[in-house]
C-alpha cells in the first residue's frame, strides 16, 4: 500500500510502540485537545493527570490541572504532575528537548489528513497500554465514514468554499481549507469537490475577489463559538449576501455549522464528515 507523505510523517513523529502492563504509563499529560479527547475514548481517561488550556471534552477534564497550550506550555506545572508521558504537538521542539533531558518519555504530534488521524488513534491505543480500544474506535469511525461516502456516490459533487474563520459579521480575515490536510479530507469524503483542492496547503487566507473567481456552489462555514445563537447563526449567514453573484449565495446555500468536532479532528471525525455531507446532500439522508 502505497504511504502519503502526511502519514509518513506522522508515522516518523509518534511512536507506536506495543507497552507491556509494567511500561504502560499511568500519568499522562496532553496539551493536544483531540488527543486528550482519543484518550479517553480509548479508555485511558483515567490515566490523564494533565490537560490543556483549550481541552473541554470530555466532561471529565474539567476537573484536571491545566498546563497551557501550543503558545504557552507551562514546564513548571508539567513536571510538577511527575508524568511518565507528554503529549506535545511536534513543533514544540524546546519543552520535547527539555522533557528528553529529563528522561521523561513524549508523544509527538503532527496535524495530518483523515487517515492520518485514524492511524494515530491505533498507535496512541498501542503507546498507552489500550491497543483493542482504539482499534475498535478506528474501526468505528471508518465504518461511519464508509457509510457517509456510500450515501453521496455517484451523486454531483458541488463545488464547496469551506471556511473555517473570518471577522465575526464581515467578510475580512477569511480563512478557508486549501488542498490537502484534515478538512480537505474531510469535505471530499463528504461528496464535496473543494474549490481550492489546487492550492497546496492547508488553509488560504481569501479577498472577496478570490471568492468571486472561484464561485463555489456551496459555502460552508465551521464555528466553534460557544456563544453563538440562533439569531447570530442568521446574521453571520447573511453576511455573505454582500457577495450577491456568487452561486451558493444566489441559490441560497451557505450553511453555517456549529461544534468543534470540525476543527478536533479526534473521535468524532465520522460525526463531522456526516454534518457535512447532509449540508452537500440532504436528499442522501
Amino acid at each position: 500500500m502505497r504511504m502519503t507523505a502526511g502519514l509518513a510523517a506522522c508515522l516518523v513523529l509518534v511512536s507506536a510502540a506495543l507497552v507491556t502492563p509494567q511500561q504502560r504509563p499511568q500519568r499522562i499529560v496532553s496539551i493536544v485537545p483531540s488527543l486528550t479527547e482519543t484518550l479517553f475514548a480509548i479508555g485511558a481517561g483515567p490515566q490523564v493527570v494533565g490537560v490543556g488550556t483549550f481541552d473541554t471534552l470530555p466532561a471529565e477534564v474539567a476537573n484536571l490541572p491545566r498546563v497551557g497550550g501550543l503558545i504557552d506550555p507551562n514546564m513548571e506545572r508539567i513536571f510538577a504532575l511527575r508524568p511518565d508521558l507528554v503529549i506535545l504537538y511536534g513543533n514544540q521542539q524546546d519543552q520535547i528537548e527539555q522533557l528528553t533531558r529529563a528522561s521523561i518519555p513524549v508523544y509527538s504530534y503532527a496535524h495530518g489528513g483523515l487517515a492520518d488521524m485514524l492511524s494515530v488513534i491505533r498507535q496512541l491505543g498501542a503507546r498507552t497500554g489500550h491497543t483493542t480500544e482504539a482499534q475498535r474506535v478506528a474501526s468505528a469511525i471508518e465504518e461511519q465514514l464508509a457509510d457517509v461516502r456510500a450515501r453521496t456516490a455517484g451523486r454531483t459533487q458541488p463545488r464547496v468554499l469551506l471556511v473555517f474563520g473570518r471577522e465575526p459579521r464581515s467578510l475580512r480575515n477569511i480563512y478557508a481549507s486549501g488542498g490537502i490536510g484534515f478538512l480537505h479530507d474531510v469535505l471530499e469524503a463528504a461528496g464535496g469537490y473543494n474549490v481550492f483542492t489546487d492550492v497546496r496547503r492547508e488553509s488560504v487566507q481569501l479577498t472577496s475577489e478570490a471568492i468571486l473567481t472561484a464561485a463555489p456552489d456551496v459555502i460552508i462555514e465551521l464555528t466553534y463559538d460557544d456563544r453563538m445563537t440562533p439569531n447570530n447563526q442568521a446574521s453571520e449567514i447573511a453576511v455573505w449576501n454582500r457577495l450577491p453573484v456568487i452561486p451558493a449565495v444566489r441559490n441560497g446555500r451557505v450553511h453555517l455549522l456549529l461544534g468543534n468536532q470540525f476543527v478536533v479532528p479526534g473521535p468524532r471525525l465520522a460525526e463531522a464528515t456526516a454534518a457535512i455531507a447532509r449540508a452537500l446532500h440532504p436528499e442522501a439522508f
